[in-house]
């Protein structure tokens, strides 16, 4: 199971941390801690537990996981996504979890800039603060200003954080597999999927060039919009460890009184705020992956401002389509078909009722939607469909975890500005003119059309080919392998035999009909 000593006693390490911050209860709660082989572990770790450890069993775990350090951090965030697995108040208490540590020496962050740039730190910046606005698990931010005068802010990688994390990802794949073999109901859960997905995501935010390639992507599909903006690359001064981008100000999104005081209006905040979110999933498929308030910024002129672009989320056409039928559905009130997108996304398997999962889909969305909308929680809503999951074999798909996150974080941060307003209520118009647009009778009719064409395309080729093989089969007839001839003979019964002409003769009479078929109606 694990590949050595080592890792062993890293687990029996990292259960003793949790066992002092109390924090066992939370995953024992959730029959996560396979008890035989963590029993000393466990039995070990809570004589040191602190006395009296108060919070939550969630925020018990979160301060775990921050001394555990940045790979512990940005799993307790991603597990955030899953309370189908973790339970809808222990993924709340992760979801708040703080990724900040302590920052790296400012030398230190010098050595970097300069080997990764490949020069002196003189001749790269007109001034660079050594101390750090901010340090988080994988990087920290330190001002600048470049030799031309520009204010910069230039992120710089964690020194030992790949190698780190490299470690401590082959010991989450081992607790992956130790998990299901411990806990077979857990299967479903796809944990190596999600192991995957959480190593894909911290692979690419290690490597700060597709950071910075992110911003361009996204800067570019708001082009012209002047209601949402993203910090300029400086390319040069770029690498995969360093991360050099124009400087941006602005009041965090969250800060009610602030953004009053400015004079900014809430309800257009959220307004514009609801239509970037949109247009990112639906329009372009492409969407900021953690856009918590520290991550969002409202400038001067009322537009906004985002920055870290480590984890993006992309969503495909497919995907899309699923969700405005879902939309539909809910909108309508139409369960049977509500639980029909779900069997047709895969999410449900076929030998499951589909109209036992409508009944249990009413069940948990009749009571929501039949509040008013400015009352409406999506985020719960989603909790309790989640929590069917058990019951319905569900299949969690790893791709759609992020963009769940994302619209309870918008929720969050909507209900936290003004609680009369609701996020989905400013939404509904631009989700009722996207789903006329890309699902309504006359878009499924030009879908038809376009395949058909995509089809017509084809024939050209079809009709190419058929006439070569045709033409090969009229002066050569139909020429088989030596070999394949001589294992027939050898082989073959006599009734074979007679099958395998019958299927000669078959698919001669094809390739003709075919052909004439073609040039009868063209």
């Amino acid at each position: 199971m694990f590949k050595n000593i080592a890792t062993l006693f890293r687990l029996i390490a990292i259960a003793r941390v949790l066992a002092r911050h109390d924090a066992l209860a939370a995953l024992e709660e959730q029959r996560l801690v396979p008890g035989r082989l963590a029993a000393i572990a466990i039995w070990s770790g809570r004589r040191l537990s602190k006395r009296n450890v108060k919070g939550r069993p969630g925020q018990k775990l979160a301060a775990a996981l921050t001394e555990l350090g940045p790979t512990f951090i940005k799993l307790g965030q991603f597990l955030s996504t899953r309370a189908d697995l973790l339970g809808d108040q222990l993924a709340a208490d992760l979801s708040h979890l703080q990724d900040q540590l302590p920052p790296f020496d400012g030398a230190e962050a010098k050595k970097i800039i300069e080997s990764e740039l490949d020069g002196d730190l003189d001749q790269l910046f007109l001034s660079f603060d050594p101390t750090p606005i901010s340090a988080a698990s994988i990087a920290q931010v330190h001002f600048a200003e470049t030799l031309e005068g520009e204010p910069v802010a230039v992120k710089i990688l964690r020194p030992g954080v790949e190698k780190s994390f490299r470690k401590d990802l082959k010991l989450f794949y081992s607790l992956a597999t130790l998990l299901e073999k411990a806990r077979p109901s857990l299967q479903r859960f796809k944990l190596h999927e999600v192991v995957s997905t959480f190593h894909d995501t911290v692979r690419l935010e290690m490597d700060l060039r597709m950071e910075a390639a992110g911003a361009c992507e996204l800067g570019d599909n708001f082009k012209g919009d002047f209601t949402y903006d993203t910090p300029d690359i400086d390319w040069e001064r770029t690498a995969k460890r360093v991360l050099t981008m124009s400087r941006i100000e602005g009041i965090s999104l969250d800060d009610r009184d602030a953004l009053i005081a400015a004079g900014h209006d809430l309800e257009e905040i959220l307004t514009t705020a609801a239509a970037i979110f949109f247009n990112q999933v639906f329009r372009d498929g492409f969407f900021h992956g953690d856009q918590h308030p520290g991550n969002m910024f409202v400038g001067d002129d009322g537009r906004i401002v985002a920055v870290d672009f480590g984890i993006m989320g992309r969503v495909d056409k497919t995907t899309r389509y699923f969700l405005a039928d879902m939309l539909i559905a809910l909108l309508q009130k139409d369960y049977l078909k509500l639980a029909q997108a779900h069997v047709t996304a895969g999410m449900i398997p076929a030998n499951q009722s589909v109209e036992t999962f409508a009944q249990a889909l009413r069940s948990v969305c009749q009571p929501i939607m039949g509040k008013d909308l400015s009352s409406f929680s999506f985020a719960k809503m989603l909790g309790q469909m989640l929590h069917l999951a058990e019951s319905f074999d569900m299949i969690i798909q790893p791709h759609l975890l992020l963009l769940q996150k994302n619209m309870v974080m918008a929720e969050g941060i909507s209900r936290g500005l003004d609680e009369s307003l609701n996020l989905w209520t400013i939404s509904q118009p631009l989700v009722e003119e996207w789903v006329v647009k890309n699902r309504g009778p006359e878009a499924r009719i030009k879908e038809g059309l376009s395949t058909l064409t995509d089809s017509i395309e084809t024939l050209p080729r079809l009709i190419t080919n058929l006439e070569t093989a045709s033409e090969m089969f009229s002066q050569k007839g139909l020429r088989l392998h030596s070999k394949t001839i001589q294992d027939f003979h050898q082989e073959s019964s006599g009734t074979a035999k007679w099958a395998f002409i019958v299927a000669i003769a078959s698919f001669t009479f094809s390739i003709g009909f075919a052909v004439n078929f073609i040039f009868f109606y063209s």
